[in-house]
């Protein structure tokens, strides 16, 4: 499931990344890579502030919709 379907506080393992390769790049920089834990922190009007690699990260709906757990 994408990882804007997560509930809020859950832990979840990201199972894959889909997109361009400039796309998939982007989200490994930012700690988004496959096996690690994710969190989703809150929701703010379809964006999403999560938890990856002891950071918080903003990410957009689109960009969120790329992340499968």
């Amino acid at each position: 499931m994408p990882l804007t379907m997560a509930a809020i506080g859950e832990v979840n393992r990201i199972r894959k990344i889909t997109g361009q390769d400039e796309t998939r790049q982007h989200l490994a920089e930012l700690g988004f890579v496959v096996g690690e834990p994710v969190r989703v922190v809150n929701e703010l009007g379809g964006n999403l502030i999560v938890w990856v690699k002891d950071s918080r990260v903003a990410l957009n709906r689109a960009m969120a919709m790329r992340v499968l757990v």
